[in-house]
Formats: structure tokens, C-alpha cells, sequence
């Protein structure tokens, strides 16, 4: 203003810098990413244009860290953060804050959306452990993708043992995701493979949208065989990681986790036969340790101890046994006591005794218990207590 003092442009700068910020502290933009330079620190600088304008844009590491992209010159972003001034250029700038694909927003919100309700359902309760050597791996992915040639190549890098079933899929476009679904069923339900890898290259996010579709995620998370996704670059991340057993961040590190390298199973093996020797040696070392503490009579003592309790239990099941027989025997002695006397006293020879007679028509025959069975000159015997006799019977008086 006329009249005042003259100011510094520090000061000027400040002026403007407190405006800005204070006018500017949460503004949403899109543009084109432009002149992207990531700092060795880990800062985003770059600009976002349009048509008539460019805007100078700084993303620091903190707010960097949670990008789900990699940004590259030409993408359309969506910005969020304040205008500020960086005193040094005398430039206004904005700090970023945040920064997704343009049009965006609505696809990571209903992506948000669909993994709180699949997460409630428990389709992302699945992490089972991975085959230790699988013989087979069956890959869902396109067979002319990036991915299965990245796969392949590090399998025979390492030279793994394993047989590779490639099961084709478009893995973008409308189709993809009903094709992914069905050919992770057909994998599971025909045992195509010990392990599943669902894989596809990176590309933007409506390019993943197949691997975060309902029927994937089911597909995945219905499926016996193990399963292990891998989508993309390590920064993206679909529904299909979640309901998988295992994510990997890229392909190649998919064909990493699913097949050990032969050096690095022979190692597992050789680690595990050097563990059982040492077991043996060391538990060999400490019998050793013990008996060399313990004289031959402090060893026979011990011994008396041990198997006194085995002896005497012994003797006390013998002596039980033996009781038992006693009383069973008794009892059936008992019983059979009862029961001859029982029979004697039905005894019809004791009626004998007492003068009673049986009469028969020959020795041994039936019994004659009636007169009117009898005629006259019927021979009959006569048996009394000390012996039989013979007997005929005469007319009717």
C-alpha cells in the first residue's frame, strides 16, 4: 500500500503462504499425472494438469505408503489435501494427502462395502497351510498373459518338481469373473492340483474388478484344494487375497511360495535327517549322563522299586482271582445242595419207606396207578423198599 513500508519477499511470501493455507485446507482435484518424481526418501513430486492449467503436487512418504497404485505419467488421479506455498520457489503447491485413480472412489467404496459384508459372512476366515511339495499346481489365468510366463519361468529357475495345469480365463472384461469362478471349481472339484494359484498381471482397477467380483470370492473360499492369489503389483490388492489361503503379491513370487526350489528341498530334507540324528544323540547323552551317576547297587535298588509295585499288584489281582473262584465255587455248592435235596424229597421211593408199594406189570414197565387198568391173570411185580416181588392177580371177589 502507498506509504507503508516496503516488504520482504519472505515476508510477502508468508503472507501468501498463511491466505493460501487458511482459504485452502481440504480441496479435491483431478488431473493427469505429469513429470512424476519419486524421491530416494520415499516423497511423490509431480504435477496434475488438464488442458489449461498444471499444479504443482507433493505426496510425502507417511500418506505415500497407503497408495494402492503405482502412479505413472498419463493416469488420471483424483487428489485430495491443502494448497500450501513452498517458500524456496515461490510456488503454491499441493500437499497431498490422497490419491486414487479418477473415478475411482465409488469402485474402492463399493470394494470396501462388499469386504466388511464378506468378512462378516467368514469368506475370509480360510488360511490353511500350503501343500509342503505339491506335485501339481493348477494356474487360473490367461495362457497368453504375463503372468503364467512369469510363473513358468521361475519354476524353471528353480528347477521345481512340479507339474503346471493351466486352466484359461479372460481375467478382464465382463466375462472374466463368471469364467474365473467356474475354472476354480473345475480345478478344485476335478483335483487339477495339489495348490490353486489365481493370477493375473498388474493394470488399473477396473482391470482387477474380475478378482473382487461375489462369485470369485465364493469360488475361493468354497474350494478344498488350497488356494494362493495373486493380482497384480505387490500394491494392489483384490478380494480374491482375502478369501485365499495365501497372497502373493506378484505372480512370480506366487510360483515362489507354491513350488520350493529342488536345492531347497533337499536342504528341508537334510535339515530334518541332521534334527532326528541329534535328537537320538542328544537323548542317548542324557541316559548316559544318568546311568553314569548311578552305581550298580543304587541301580538294582531302583530297579526293586520300580517293578516292587508291579509284583505286588500282581500278587493282590492273583489273590482276588482266587477269592472269587472260592465264593462262586462255594455258592454253586451250595446251590446244587439245595437242589439234591429238593429232588430227594420228589423222590417217590421215599413213600416206600413208609410201606407205600409200586406196582408194574413186568420189572421196569409203566406203573399201574389204577385196579380198573389191571384184568384178572395179569402178571404184575410188586417193588417195597428193601426189593421186588412177583404178583398175579386173581378173579374179582
Amino acid at each position: 500500500m502507498d506509504g507503508s513500508a516496503p516488504l520482504t519477499v519472505s515476508q510477502l511470501t508468508d503472507t501468501i503462504k498463511d491466505i493460501l493455507e487458511r482459504g485452502f485446507p481440504r480441496v479435491t482435484v483431478t488431473g493427469e499425472v505429469s513429470n512424476f518424481r519419486p524421491s530416494a526418501r520415499g516423497h511423490l513430486y509431480f504435477s496434475a494438469k488438464d488442458e489449461r492449467a498444471v499444479l504443482s503436487c507433493v505426496m510425502f512418504r507417511g500418506n505415500a505408503a497407503s497408495l494402492a497404485f503405482d502412479p505413472r505419467d498419463g493416469d488420471k488421479v483424483e487428489l485430495r489435501g491443502s494448497i500450501s506455498v513452498y517458500p524456496p520457489r515461490g510456488a503454491y503447491q499441493l500437499i497431498v494427502r490422497s490419491m486414487v485413480r479418477a473415478g475411482a472412489g465409488e469402485i474402492l467404496a463399493m470394494l470396501e462395502e462388499r469386504r466388511k459384508r464378506f468378512h462378516a459372512e467368514g469368506l475370509f476366515e480360510r488360511r490353511r497351510p500350503l501343500p509342503a511339495i505339491p506335485r501339481t499346481i493348477a494356474v487360473v489365468t490367461s495362457p497368453t498373459g504375463a503372468a503364467i510366463r512369469d510363473v513358468l519361468h521361475v519354476l524353471r529357475r528353480r528347477n521345481a518338481p512340479v507339474d503346471v495345469r493351466v486352466v484359461p480365463v479372460p481375467v478382464q472384461g465382463a466375462e472374466a469373473a463368471g469364467r474365473i469362478a467356474a475354472a476354480v471349481r473345475y480345478a478344485d472339484r476335478h483335483h487339477l492340483g495339489d495348490v490353486i494359484v489365481v493370477t493375473r498381471g498388474g493394470g488399473s482397477i477396473e482391470d482387477l474388478l474380475p478378482f473382487s467380483d461375489e462369485a470369485v470370492v465364493r469360488a475361493i473360499a468354497a474350494s478344498a484344494t488350497p488356494v494362493v492369489s495373486a493380482v497384480g503389483h505387490e500394491v494392489d490388492r483384490a478380494l480374491s487375497d482375502d478369501a485365499a489361503d495365501e497372497r502373493a503379491p506378484t505372480p512370480s513370487a506366487a510360483a515362489e511360495i507354491v513350488a520350493p526350489a529342488s536345492m531347497e528341498i533337499a536342504d528341508r530334507i537334510a535339515r530334518a535327517g541332521r534334527d532326528i540324528v541329534r535328537l537320538h544323540v542328544d537323548r542317548l547323552a542324557s541316559v548316559r549322563r544318568r546311568f553314569d551317576h548311578v552305581g550298580e547297587d543304587e541301580l538294582r535298588y531302583r530297579f526293586r522299586n520300580l517293578v516292587q509295585p508291579w509284583y505286588q499288584r500282581h500278587d493282590e489281582a492273583w489273590q482276588a482271582v482266587r477269592d472269587a473262584m472260592e465264593r462262586r465255587l462255594q455258592e454253586r455248592r451250595g446251590r446244587l445242595s439245595v437242589a439234591a435235596e429238593r429232588i430227594g424229597a420228589a423222590s417217590p421211593f421215599l413213600a416206600l419207606e413208609r410201606g407205600y408199594a409200586i406196582v408194574r406189570r413186568r420189572p421196569g414197565e409203566e406203573i399201574v396207578t389204577r385196579a380198573d387198568a389191571t384184568a384178572p391173570g395179569d402178571t404184575l411185580t410188586v417193588q417195597f423198599a428193601d426189593g421186588t416181588i412177583p404178583a398175579e392177580r386173581t378173579e374179582d371177589e
